[in-house]
């Protein structure tokens, strides 16, 4: 059974979202520009969830990067997402690559729906939406379902804007398989 809190959180952000969407004005561009593949990707540095304090983009060299954006903790396809994630995240330590979620909710927030739904990879706090404006993902004051692939250079490699929580991973782990295939 969901909890009340769980319930009551997935209903406020749906209709923030509709709402959002139907009724923003016409110059209200959904997401806004995407940063240039291959090219240096937008360096950031925000506070995580892991105790750690705040995470570099360039504290990442070395690995690869699936840089994930998502609307709110506790929502259903949120939830989705970073459960997928989770299952998937042998699979991605295995290609030396290290998975990012960003999302304007707290660090509070972000550990709370950590240690709910058990996930072992760091959740980013981008509360003024900065480092998601960066990327081309922000809609009024939540991040968009978006995400990046960023080479052990910092390199923008892969980019999806089109995002089915469901099957998002699996997407994410092929397309990492081939670019790390075309790297020499």
């Amino acid at each position: 059974m969901l909890s009340r809190r769980y319930f009551l959180r997935t209903i406020i952000s749906l209709c923030f979202a509709v709402t959002t969407l139907f009724f923003a004005p016409p110059s209200f561009a959904i997401g806004g520009k995407l940063p240039a593949l291959d090219q240096l990707a937008p360096e950031f540095t925000l506070p995580t969830n892991t105790g750690n304090g705040e995470i570099a983009l360039t504290d990442l060299r070395g690995k690869w990067v699936v840089l994930y954006f998502y609307p709110k903790d506790f929502t259903a396809g949120c939830t989705l997402e970073a459960r997928r994630f989770q299952q998937d995240l042998p699979k991605y330590i295995a290609q030396n690559a290290q998975i990012i979620g960003v999302s304007a909710d707290s660090v509070d927030s972000h550990a709370e729906f950590c240690n709910s739904e058990g996930l072992k990879f760091p959740l980013l706090a981008d509360t003024t939406g900065e480092v998601s404006k960066a990327y081309g993902s922000w809609l009024g004051n939540l991040s968009v379902r978006h995400s990046f692939i960023i080479d052990p250079k910092g390199i923008l490699r892969a980019t999806f804007v089109k995002v089915n929580p469901v099957i998002h991973s699996t997407e994410v782990l092929t397309r990492l398989t081939e670019l790390q295939g075309n790297v020499s």
